[in-house]
């Protein structure tokens, strides 16, 4: 028997290989379904979660005692108690209280239990001895003290999950928090992986000479199904054209990606190539790329699905799929492409690559015993063995990649290696500072983009702090400067670098129809409203940008209310929302969410600082970028949020 090899129709380098291939494919989500909370677990998110509820629901006690007026407590100690009366309700948990608490008196709450309307603290139950009808109150207490207050956790109307986020046990957490039962989520796209060659046999059955276990058919399953897909087996096929030709048509019309395994060589007993290329619409648009390992991979498409016969060789298979096939099928899962993790190493050898192909070389990493600024420094050993190794891939931490150009790595040298496992990852972009609706969807672009993005809501001035230490990448801030009247540029120093955000308007937020602020400016109705005891406001968290402007038209006064701090706009809006409380101070776009009263009081700039240091991060740029976009203005537009200058940096 003679054995003829036809060589590779086109060689191609490994950049036009991918452009060719996406170019030929759909790249949009397969669907999406709707499942139950109890089987959610490892699906993508297909929708924000917009909480329907504040979490906890209601401000609650944590502690057996009495709910109090807390100035009513100022000044008792041991040796001079404060007396209030009690009165007869006892208030336990899953009840709402009918009493309202007035000055001089307090009503007996157990821990858990709802707050009643004009109670502001709990006294500890070890803290008071009961006489007949009066509490004698040994400790003072501040306003706030022994009390969760409803939306501390979570707020009515705060996303607290985005569109592609992967749920874990903690998303699952919280999406029993907040009551959400039955979960949208995006569908799994289906792969087939079709095993061929007559070596090829099924790991149950016994080995026989000449003859190698599927070992592919498993590794790409479950890699398929780390990448979010639902692999589709249909098992192993001979050497028989007819048999792949029917399997192959099977799985296109069932699936939504087709891999081969094995076939790409164009040799005699090689059929995977023959059926391809039988295809349309385009058809195969590329075989051969010049790859170390990898070389012989067919990429093909028809009708939007991608088609690829990947090498039979398991490394050489597992870097190929790597490489074209898992973007793909991240894309279609709606899951967004996770950048690689990367290490800093020194070649510990001399490496000699081959002139003309990129190579990806494994690596194992050990650490140097010298150190660096940066920790501890690594080595990077070549793993070896060649394409055909099962155990190579599995083995290594990562590998680096050889340009096609370069045909010696002399031991010593600095290497990037790129990690193959990522138990845990950090943050791509950290922002610190003040909420806004507006950043809420530049964060979930940003995630769309790939980029692993996390924000803590601590208040401008907590924010502006942190970017001076360093320990975010963006701080929000929207902080009026009293001297000069503008917001923000003030406050930036030599370290930090500012970018112009978007101007947004603050007003008084209340329940339509009250009376006592329709109709006023919101300056007027600010006057009134702290000159009457029974009007009871919401206050923002010290340190924010709003309460600081609250503060300036309050000028001094404290009313009702004013000890109560939520911690974000949607906070606001909905204390007021659920007669807790009857006025505060939000953006306008909350108030129109929540359908609520809205008296403009200050039209501010939201912007972002970054340190300069991290300023050039890959994130940070992004994040400006996006700033300027088009698509991006028109959201933020339509939720009146104004940019003049966004993005700029100075």
């Amino acid at each position: 028997m003679t054995f003829s090899q036809q060589q590779f129709l086109n060689v191609i380098d490994r950049d036009e290989a991918e452009q060719r291939f996406q170019a030929a494919i759909q790249l949009d989500h397969v669907g999406e379904e709707t499942v139950d909370l109890q089987t959610c677990l490892g699906r993508v998110l297909a929708r924000d979660i917009i909480s329907p509820v504040d979490v906890p629901s209601f401000d609650r006690s944590n502690y057996d005692g009495y709910a109090v007026k807390a100035a009513d407590t100022f000044g008792a100690r041991d040796e001079d108690p404060r007396k209030l009366r009690l009165l007869a309700e006892v208030i336990t948990t899953a009840v709402v209280p009918v009493s309202e608490i007035t000055t001089g008196s307090a009503a007996a709450i157990a821990t858990g239990g709802m707050l009643p309307r004009g109670a502001d603290a709990i006294v500890m139950i070890e803290h008071a001895d009961l006489d007949a009808d009066r509490i004698v109150a040994r400790k003072a207490v501040t306003a706030g003290f022994g009390i969760t207050f409803a939306g501390t956790d979570i707020s009515a109307g705060e996303t607290v999950l985005r569109r592609g986020e992967l749920l874990t046990s903690r998303e699952t957490g919280v999406l029993a928090a907040v009551g959400t039962h039955t979960v949208p989520v995006l569908l799994r796209p289906r792969v087939a992986i079709i095993s061929t060659g007559d070596e090829i046999i099924d790991p149950t059955e016994a080995m026989k000479p000449g003859l190698v276990y599927d070992s592919n058919a498993r590794i790409l399953a479950d890699a398929v199904r780390e990448l979010g897909g639902e692999p589709v087996s249909l098992g192993i096929v001979h050497d028989n054209e007819i048999q792949l030709e029917e399997v192959v048509r099977r799985a296109l019309d069932s699936c939504h990606v087709v891999l081969l395994s094995g076939g790409t060589s164009k040799g005699a007993g090689d059929l995977s190539y023959k059926v391809i290329r039988q295809l349309k619409d385009p058809g195969i648009v590329a075989h051969g790329v010049s790859l170390k390992p990898g070389k012989p991979i067919c990429l093909a498409a028809t009708q939007g699905k991608p088609v690829v016969i990947l090498p039979g060789f398991p490394t050489s298979a597992i870097f190929t799929f790597h490489e074209f096939v898992a973007p793909v099928i991240s894309r279609l899962a709606g899951r967004a492409q996770q950048r690689p993790a990367t290490a800093a190493a020194r070649m510990a050898v001399r490496v000699n690559s081959e002139i003309g192909r990129t190579e990806y070389l494994l690596v194992g990493l050990v650490q140097r015993d010298t150190e660096t600024a940066e920790g501890v420094e690594l080595s990077a050993y070549p793993m070896g063995k060649g394409s055909g190794s099962v155990t190579t891939f599995s083995r290594a931490d990562g590998f680096i990649t050889i340009g096609q150009h370069d045909e010696i790595v002399p031991a010593g040298a600095n290497v990037n290696v790129c990690l193959l496992g990522r138990e845990t990852r950090v943050a791509d972009l950290v922002v610190i500072g003040s909420h806004c609706v507006g950043l809420d969807i530049l964060l979930g672009q940003l995630q769309d983009a790939g980029f692993h993005t996390k924000f803590l809501a601590v208040g401008s001035t907590a924010g502006l702090e942190a970017a001076r230490r360093g320990e975010c990448d963006l701080a929000g801030i929207h902080l009026l400067d009293a001297k000069s009247g503008t917001y923000n540029r003030p406050f930036i120093t030599e370290d930090l670098t500012f970018v112009a955000g978007y101007r947004r308007q603050q007003g008084v937020v209340f329940r339509p129809g009250d009376t006592r602020f329709s109709g006023k400016s919101a300056v007027q109705a600010i006057q009134d409203a702290a000159g009457d005891e029974n009007c009871v406001m919401i206050n923002r968290n010290r340190g924010s940008g709003t309460r600081i402007l609250i503060d300036q038209a309050l000028a001094g006064s404290e009313p009702a209310g004013y000890a109560v701090q939520a911690r974000n706009h949607n906070a606001v809006a909905a204390a007021i929302s659920q007669n807790r409380a009857d006025w505060g101070v939000a953006i306008q776009s909350v108030a129109e969410h929540q359908q609520l009263g809205f008296l403009p009081l200050a039209d501010e700039q939201y912007d972002f600082v970054s340190p300069v240091a991290r300023s050039g991060r890959s994130a940070v740029v992004a994040f400006q970028q996006l700033l300027n976009d088009p698509g991006l203005r028109e959201q933020l537009t339509a939720m009146g949020l104004r940019q003049d200058l966004a993005g700029q940096t100075s």
